[in-house]
């Protein structure tokens, strides 16, 4: 018998070792997006909660949304109301105050302390928490 041609099975083998490739690389485009998608938003909020490190926002228990932090800016419309639309929860935690006037007598004419706080900023999509050191 004389072989010239592809068989039924050999072209069917073909095909499915094609179609799991394909199904392969949709999978690895997909998770590709998803990431892509989520790092856009990550450094999105980055950017949002730069307003609120930069303010006094941060020092308290609060739920606002982001136009309150840029009051005293001026800034376009568009972007105002963009920020209004975006809200946020601020939690600061006070974690421990130093007392300065203990280790400098300069210090304790002024009455200067230094507070440590954790302040954790949630947004509609994501979670970030930092660490201040105030003077107060």
């Amino acid at each position: 018998m004389n072989k010239n041609a592809f068989t039924l099975i050999e072209v069917m083998i073909a095909v499915m070792i094609i179609s799991v490739v394909i199904s392969a690389l949709i999978t690895v485009e997909s998770n590709n997006s998803h990431l892509f998608m989520k790092l856009q938003n990550d450094e999105q909020s980055k950017k949002y909660l730069t307003l609120i490190l930069h303010s006094d926002y941060g020092l308290k228990n609060k739920h606002i949304s982001l136009d309150r932090t840029i009051d005293r800016f001026d800034v376009d419309d568009d972007l105002r109301r963009k920020l209004r639309n975006i809200s946020v929860k601020i939690k600061y935690q006070k974690i421990k105050t130093i007392d300065l006037s203990e280790k400098d007598k300069n210090a304790s004419a002024s009455g200067q302390n230094l507070q440590i706080g954790k302040t954790i900023v949630e947004f509609p999509d994501a979670t970030y928490s930092y660490m201040r050191v105030v003077e107060k």
